[in-house]
């Protein structure tokens, strides 16, 4: 009888591998980068259900853009394999993506869009109607009509935000029309004597700022502003900290005062300005929380500004430029190192990470020849949509890196 040969090297190792406790697979696994993973991935059917699992993707993910793992390690998007996210996440990087064009009009408007929670339903307004279309999963395309719209016979919508049961939006005639997502119950709001250009609403507290130079308080249940304050200019922006504890303005900086003013909720005081260096008419468009300590800005001074709360005095601590001197007309950041912003010439899309200076990727959207600002972005954990004064324009991120499959 033969003498038996010994085991193969690499199985005697394979089995030695799954010999080890999860948490000490885990530990190895953490070394690895994506290639490397994903080729570990091909060796057999255990090493690839161990491979896809959230736990060992978690720790890259963290580091790549919009995988939905913000900062304080929250996940935005958990019905999404962390694997997969990865994979879009590095098209981010790269920019790779595919352009579309899911909707046109022919009268230039000034547009506003959201998404709702779960990126599944966009939300764009168009005049004085907003209208709500499911997203297909062909890239980039919507379902052919609205399934519902919300309209009135207002002015037209310069502004409008969404809550879980409501959306509220801003009117050129100086109205604020609460909408309920769950009915037909629609409820008026007078008080401002001119445009409505920005509002934020949480929690039943609803901020709104005026082309009429005040700022106003409201709540879900009362038809009257609680509160009103006068402002020095024009408001553009205003968003209401996490903590709902304060709130910020941006003005149009038109009046040598800074345009950014934290303002107290209970005691409708302004507790400090952010910043002392701005010129005049550098007027902030748009701003978001990212955590209840740090505040992104951007608008007419052609900067995006990352604000800590905590420090005292409360400062710029990064900043990053638009390299064509061109106004920023909003931002969305997936909160930890993407940035998205929109400029006001040619419907220019950029990407930054927060952990570098220069622009990470731009996307022209529109032509030379018809030049238009992007008002406003969103983007899920696939796809990015901007809207210009007669288009809605989409960029899909879904195609496979050669080296992720």
């Amino acid at each position: 009888v033969p003498f038996p040969s010994p085991r193969p090297r690499a199985w005697r190792a394979t089995m030695l591998l799954f010999q080890l406790p999860d948490d000490v697979f885990y530990h190895i696994l953490s070394y690895l980068d994506c290639r490397s993973l994903s080729r570990l991935s091909q060796v057999c059917k255990s090493f690839y259900r161990f491979v896809n699992r959230d736990a060992v993707w978690r720790k890259i993910a963290k580091e790549g853009l919009n995988t939905g793992i913000t900062r304080d390690g929250t996940d935005r998007y958990p019905h999404i394999p962390l694997k997969e996210r990865v994979k879009i996440a590095q098209n981010w990087c790269d920019g790779i993506c595919k352009k579309a064009v899911p909707l046109k009009w022919k009268t230039k408007l000034l547009p506003w869009l959201q998404l709702d929670g779960d990126g599944e339903i966009l939300f764009l307004s168009q005049a004085a109607n907003i209208e709500a279309y499911y997203l297909r999963q062909d890239p980039g395309k919507l379902q052919s009509n609205p399934f519902k719209i919300y309209s009135a016979n207002n002015g037209d919508v310069c502004h409008f935000v969404l809550t879980d049961s409501h959306l509220i939006s801003g009117r050129s005639d100086g109205k604020i029309l609460i909408h309920s997502r769950t009915s037909d119950m629609l409820v008026e709001l007078s008080g401002h004597n001119q445009e409505v250009n920005c509002l934020d609403s949480k929690d039943g507290l609803i901020i709104s700022g005026s082309r009429d130079r005040t700022v106003r308080i409201w709540t879900l249940t009362s038809s009257c502003p609680k509160e009103t304050i006068s402002m020095y200019d024009r408001v553009w922006s205003v968003a209401i900290s996490p903590t709902l504890s304060s709130f910020v303005t941006g003005t149009a900086c038109c009046n040598n005062f800074s345009p950014l003013r934290i303002w107290d909720v209970e005691r409708l005081q302004c507790v400090c300005c952010l910043g002392s260096e701005f010129r005049r008419g550098a007027g902030v468009l748009d701003m978001v929380f990212e955590s209840p300590f740090q505040l992104l800005s951007c608008g007419y001074d052609t900067f995006i500004r990352l604000w800590d709360l905590r420090l005292s005095p409360r400062k710029c601590v990064m900043e990053w430029e638009e390299p064509h001197d061109s106004t920023l007309y909003c931002i969305q950041t997936d909160g930890n190192h993407l940035i998205a912003s929109g400029s006001s010439y040619y419907g220019v899309v950029r990407l930054w990470d927060k952990r570098q200076t220069e622009c990470l990727q731009f996307f022209q959207l529109s032509s030379d020849s018809v030049s238009s600002p992007v008002y406003c972005l969103r983007f899920n954990s696939s796809h990015l949509y901007a809207a210009l004064a007669t288009s809605l324009h989409s960029l899909d991120f879904r195609q496979n890196p050669i080296y992720i499959r």
